[in-house]
Formats: C-alpha cells, structure tokens, sequence
C-alpha cells in the first residue's frame, strides 16, 4: 500500500502487520481522523469460548479502541442459529437459543481483559445481534432487504464459490448467512453510528455485501478492513495445539499451557508475534524477533509472558514462568502444571496410561498416545515410558504423578 494515513488506527495496523486489505483506505483514513468512530466485529456463539486464532480480531478492537475508536464487540445471537459458512466443507450443527445464550456468557469473560466498556465516547459496547433478527418479518425482510442482493454475485464470491466448486452441498439457510451479516452492519450505522467493519480476510465478501447494502438502504458511508487468516511458518492455523483448541477462557485452557502455547512459538514467528499479539514497541519486536540460537528463547519468553499478561493478569503470568522454570530447570513438577484429579472409583484396579495420557490433554487419542509411547516421547515421573499396556492403581497414585509427551508437555494426576 502506497496511502499514507493520517489516522493512528490505520498506521498502527499497517505497521505491526494486521492490514491485508481494506474497501477505501482515503476515505476511512478521513473518517477515522475525526475521532470517536465506531467500528465492529462480529463474533459467533459457537462455542463457550473464542479461541487463539480469534485473537487478531480482538487485538485490532483493542488498537481501536487505545488509537480514539469505539469499539463494537457484536454477539451473533441471531447468526449463530444459522451458521458462517465461509470456506467450510459442510453445515454447522444448529444450537437451541439456551445453548446460544451459554456460550454468549462464556464469550463475554474475555472481552474485558482487553476492552473497556462504559458509556464514554471510546467506550466498548457490546451488542447482540439477536435484538433486531430475531424480530424480522420474513416477507418484509424479503421485500425491503433481499431485493438489494444479486444471486449471481454473491455465487460469485470466493467463500461460496469454493464450497460450490468441491460440490458440497450448501444449504440455502447457510445461503442466508450473508444476507444477515450485511444487515447486521446496516443496522449498526443506523443506531450507533457504526463506520467500519473489521474481520478476516475470508469476511471480506460478507463486509462488502454490508456495505452495499448500508448505501442502498440508508445511504450510510462505511468502510471495511480486514486482515491475514494467519498461519505458523510451518502453514498451521492459529488456535490449534496438539492437545486440542487454544481455549481464551482460563477455565477451559490454563493459563500454564497459555503460556506453554507462546512460549513454543518457533523462532520464525517470534518476531512476527510479538507485533500482533503484544503492544510493545515495533523496534523492540524487532530487535527481539531477530535474535538468533538460545538468546531467541528469551524473546519467546518475554513473548508468552506479554500475551498471558494481557488476557489472564501479570500475576498468572509471573506464576506460569515459574511453574516453567521450575518444570524445566529444576526437574520439578511445579504447582501450576494442568491437572487430572481422579476418583477412587475411577482408578478401581486400575487405570491405562495411555487412558491418562488422552485424558490429561497430552494426547488427542488413544492411537496418538501409544505412537508417543512407542517414539520413545512420553515420560512418567521424568522416567521413560516404554509399555503401553501399563496400568496405573491407587498405590501408584498415593503421590501426584507427572506425565510429560517430550520436553515441553506435562501434567499432574491425582486422586481427588
């Protein structure tokens, strides 16, 4: 991009590597200069929990937010109950509105370790989505709103066409989705003000629809801004670990393994890291991005340290660089360690290893298991371990035992 912006939001998102792309950067960049602008990302309740790889859209909200916007965190209520199909193979499985609601609840714990919300001109707001869809009229909705769509272009858009070109079936509720998200971004400016939509690069359709849709409505001026579908250097998608989905809310992913999470950031990434998901200075992620052999862990730390503070605290941090080094210099089993607390009835005679392994979160199965036990990667008690069929009874777990899938990995079993 050659524009050179006048706003601190846009240059904040050029600089630390979030911008891939955005519908008018001139005219935003004006709008933004003003101050004050509300701008939103929507957010299904898929789940009880966002995940890692929803962490770039929270830190751009969050940049917002620190540059003079106001930021809009908008639950999907409403377009929870049809499904993003966005460059899925297949359907979303439908949930009931008391599942919805749950995840809402579930959703909402994170927002304020990095929002503030109140009723002041950059204050936060979060809305649902639910409160204008679910009180639409089918055959009004038809007739004011859905005449504005072409059939045509919107099969034309990459997150449609992709599913169309594999001939996976897409289901015309799924079809609907985008409809409801362009209105979504109407309604928005309509009652906030709302200016800007934010996403990622595979929202860009969708935005696009809602800015079509916002002039030919309302005759709003909006704008939309996206940014990289990130992957490791090695092509993984952000928010997966080998022992499952990066959980944001601590109870369902420890601030520990958090922590382990970014502290196992390969060194190619490191640099890259540190300017999306911390705010310290961009000659400072430089400077550490670029160390080489050992001094590069340092970064990594420092990394893991600054990611872990902003969602769970500095002390849940400080604790979980203990809890590490003790693990791994001392040959400790450290006091923050992921536990599996077991019942007398559930142990009986006796319980697998590879069953503890599985259910510790080391392994994802119970094949993953016995391969980790076969490479020579699983440890019990910092001993190897070397049979698969051993079975583990209540004497054996009169103490915590530690078991760890290579270096990096442990976790605590005991009885409760």
């Amino acid at each position: 991009m050659t524009y050179h912006p006048k706003s601190d939001f846009i240059n904040v998102m050029q600089e630390r590597g979030f911008l891939a792309d955005c519908t008018d950067y001139q005219g935003l960049d004006e709008a933004l200069s003003k101050g004050g602008q509300p701008a939103y990302i929507g957010f299904d309740a898929t789940a009880t929990s966002l995940h890692v790889g929803s962490l770039i859209q929270i830190m751009m909200l969050r940049w917002l937010q620190k540059t003079g916007g106001k930021p809009i965190t908008l639950m999907g209520g409403g377009t929870t109950k049809v499904g993003d199909p966005s460059f899925r193979a297949d359907e979303r499985p439908l949930l009931g509105p008391d599942q919805i609601n749950a995840n809402i609840a579930g959703i909402k714990q994170v927002f304020s370790s990095y929002l503030t919300y109140g009723d002041g001109p950059s204050d936060a707001m979060m809305i649902n989505n639910a409160e204008w869809l679910d009180e639409l009229n089918y055959l009004d909705f038809l007739r004011d709103i859905g005449r504005h769509f072409s059939i045509n272009r919107m099969l034309s858009f990459e997150s449609v066409k992709s599913r169309l070109d594999r001939e996976q079936s897409l289901s015309f509720l799924e079809f609907n989705y985008m409809i409801l998200q362009a209105y979504d971004f109407m309604e928005l400016h309509r009652r906030y003000g709302c200016i800007l939509q934010l996403g990622g690069s595979d929202q860009w359709g969708n935005i696009v629809n809602g800015i079509d849709l916002t002039r030919r409505v309302v005759e709003g001026e909006v704008y939309g801004m996206t940014s990289h579908l990130l992957t490791t250097s090695d092509g993984k998608k952000m928010g997966k670990s080998q022992s499952g989905a990066v959980w944001l809310n601590g109870d369902m992913y420890s601030p520990y393994e958090f922590w382990q999470y970014w502290r196992n950031t390969t060194d190619a990434d490191t640099g890259r890291f540190l300017k999306l998901y911390t705010e310290l200075p961009i000659g400072e992620c430089d400077r550490l991005g670029a160390l080489g052999g050992s001094e590069i862990n340092a970064a990594k730390i420092i990394l893991a340290n600054e990611v872990t503070t902003l969602l769970h605290g500095a002390d849940a941090a400080a604790a979980a660089e203990a809890t590490a080094r003790e693990v791994f210099e001392n040959g400790g089993t450290g006091d923050d360690l992921p536990t599996l607390t077991l019942s007398a009835e559930e142990v009986g005679d006796g319980i697998s290893v590879v069953q503890l392994i599985v259910r510790s979160g080391l392994a994802g199965s119970g094949k993953e298991a016995k391969r980790l036990i076969d490479g020579g990667g699983a440890k019990l008690n910092d001993a190897p371990l070397t049979d698969g069929g051993l079975m583990v009874d209540a004497a054996l777990l009169a103490q915590p035992i530690k078991l760890s899938a290579g270096r990096k990995r442990h976790a605590l079993v005991q009885l409760g």
